[in-house]
């Protein structure tokens, strides 16, 4: 079936190239520095293995991310409305970037020279892998033939069902990178804590804190079991993804633990892994680990 309209994405959404070719994603890249004064394209000049692996070697260097210019979404934009073939660009939440911005900036130049394109902008309203499965609802529902106007409005009332429950090996690339807000309370400069946070809404918030690793990794489990129990529903009906920084291994076990916790308050068979990129990487250092989960569009 030939496509109603271009699913487009910045790379905060960290889905693997196989998926994004597959799908027919076009995604827009964040820029990545480990000096702040040169800057590569994530993916595309940067490899998130690369990514991580440096960050690994060089512990007291803190890199940092630049969002996508004006001028990178019109690049992207631009084919599509000379084809005339509408645009959904889904870009990471406006608490943590000006991707979105760029993104709407863009449209609206070239509205002024292609006055009956359709472009719309979404505010994700999350990022990382949970943005994925995210975008991944949208590739779902284009293929199941839900046209422009039902697609994006379903995917506004899909994003506000998005949560990221997850841990990181300490604070101190939090802080670096200015993304502490609700945290300061608990961080009490201890930076070898392990933070628990939940992204919601576009912002993160603490729900404690854990002293090892695998006492975070297990308090992460238990509050997903637990969310599920609060709202009164089922992971089911749910897309959930595991996200890992630099240990694959770790998030094997992880995803392995988790899904044996779920299969006892659900029929839920498998759970995907996806790899963190450079975006979030940069702020959560190369040992994050947790899950997203969004409701499935057709479960809303």
């Amino acid at each position: 079936m030939p496509r109603q309209y271009q699913i487009i994405s910045d790379s905060s959404c960290d889905l693997p190239q196989e998926l994004t070719r597959k799908h027919d994603i076009k995604v827009v890249p964040f820029y990545v520095s480990f000096d702040q004064e040169n800057y590569y394209k994530e993916i595309v000049e940067m490899p998130v293995r690369k990514f991580y692996e440096d960050m690994v070697a060089k512990p007291g260097v803190f890199p940092k991310s630049s969002l996508p210019s004006i001028e990178d979404y019109i690049e992207a934009f631009t084919p599509f409305v000379k084809e005339q073939m509408p645009i959904i660009c889904i870009c990471i939440t406006t608490k943590f970037s000006g991707s979105y911005n760029s993104a709407t900036n863009a449209r609206d130049i070239l509205l002024e020279d292609y006055p009956d394109a359709k472009i719309t902008v979404i505010d994700a309203q999350i990022n990382t892998v949970l943005q994925g499965i995210y975008v991944l609802e949208a590739v779902r529902m284009r293929d199941a033939g839900l046209s422009y106007e039902e697609t994006i409005e379903t995917l506004e009332r899909l994003k506000v069902t998005g949560r990221i429950i997850f841990t990181t090996a300490d604070i101190s690339y939090l802080k670096s990178g200015g993304r502490l807000g609700k945290l300061v309370s608990i961080a009490n400069n201890a930076l070898k804590i392990k933070p628990l946070i939940i992204l919601k809404e576009g912002e993160i918030f603490p729900f404690g804190i854990a002293r090892s690793r695998q006492k975070s990794l297990d308090k992460v489990i238990a509050q997903a079991k637990k969310y599920f129990s609060e709202i009164g529903e089922s992971p089911d009906d749910y897309q959930i993804v595991v996200g890992f920084g630099y240990d694959y291994d770790e998030a094997v076990s992880f995803r392995d633990k988790l899904l044996e916790s779920m299969q006892t308050y659900s029929n839920l068979e498998t759970i995907d892994i996806f790899q963190i990129g450079a975006t979030i990487g940069v702020h959560t250092g190369p040992h994050p680990l947790g899950l997203g989960l969004i409701k499935k569009y057709d479960c809303l």
